[in-house]
């Protein structure tokens, strides 16, 4: 189906990008990878202009035993996730519960943990409190099925540590921070040990440090931790608002140098320069070059 393509991007990026072929008698996974490699590198055009064939393709590989639930599963939620780049919330939702019913013919629970994110996105957008619920049911009951095992494998630490992420998050917007906190804090435990497992090479990691820290900026911002620090300030309180401009550095440092935030933690300096671990806080965050 699939033949390889050229290179995108200016200069440094580089990434293969296909053309499908009709007619497309059977889906294969290295369809499915190149569908993704197009997403990843930010291709929405080209994914968009091949996804058709694909989507027919997973029609027919749906009905072909487990293997082929899975692969169908995938397109799906590729399309999906395409459809929410392109602000098209009520496709995402509708093809995440193409994915999310093909996925548990599957019986694969990375390929149901995916679904379960998929569906995530559309839910939580609806701005409805049910529909929030839904999905961090969904995304707990997935990560639940794949740390069900004594030893989770690789890719099942992967996914169960995603799925945590995108759960953190979706609690954040909902403002429930001991939620968003708590999944977070299970991501972070999925990601430490899968650090401990054999990385395969070729087949770059979507669960790291780098990404939870990601994670961690946007569910800070939604919490309101650094709003938080700011209104402490304000009402004097200048130690309060120094202990919350920490948790926002440990749980993402990237945040607590932007210069907003940099000029409450110069601001507590001001005020309070006594306080225990301020100076090294500051060095950190406030003096250190970005």
């Amino acid at each position: 189906m699939l033949a390889a393509g050229a290179a995108l991007g200016a200069g440094a990026l580089a990434v293969s990008t296909a053309v499908w072929a009709a007619p497309a008698p059977r889906l294969s996974a290295g369809d499915v990878a190149a569908g993704r490699r197009l997403f990843a590198a930010g291709a929405y055009t080209r994914l968009d202009q091949v996804l058709p064939p694909l989507l027919e393709a997973a029609a027919r590989s749906a009905e072909r035993g487990p293997a082929g639930a899975a692969l169908a599963a995938d397109v799906w939620v590729l399309a999906s996730q395409l459809a929410v780049k392109q602000g098209a919330t009520e496709a995402a939702g509708a093809y995440a519960a193409q994915a999310g019913a093909t996925a548990t013919r599957s019986g694969d629970p990375v390929v149901l943990a995916a679904a379960a994110r998929a569906a995530a996105t559309p839910l939580r957008r609806t701005g409805r409190t049910g529909r929030t619920d839904e999905a961090l049911h969904l995304l707990h009951q997935a990560r639940t099925h794949l740390m069900a095992g004594a030893r989770p494998t690789a890719a099942e630490l992967e996914a169960a540590g995603m799925a945590a992420l995108t759960a953190a998050y979706t609690a954040a917007q909902a403002h429930r921070p001991a939620l968003a906190r708590d999944f977070a804090a299970q991501a972070e435990e999925d990601t430490l040990r899968l650090a401990r497992h054999p990385h395969t090479a070729g087949r770059p990691r979507e669960l790291t440090a780098g990404q939870c820290a990601l994670y961690g900026i946007g569910i800070h911002r939604h919490l309101g931790d650094v709003d938080t620090a700011r209104a402490l300030l304000d009402a004097g309180d200048a130690a309060g608002a120094f202990a919350q401009l920490r948790l926002v550095e440990a749980a993402a440092p990237l945040e607590a140098r932007r210069p907003a935030v940099r000029a409450l933690t110069a601001r507590v300096a001001e005020l309070r320069p006594d306080l225990p671990g301020l100076h090294h806080h500051t060095q950190r965050t406030v003096v250190s070059p970005l």
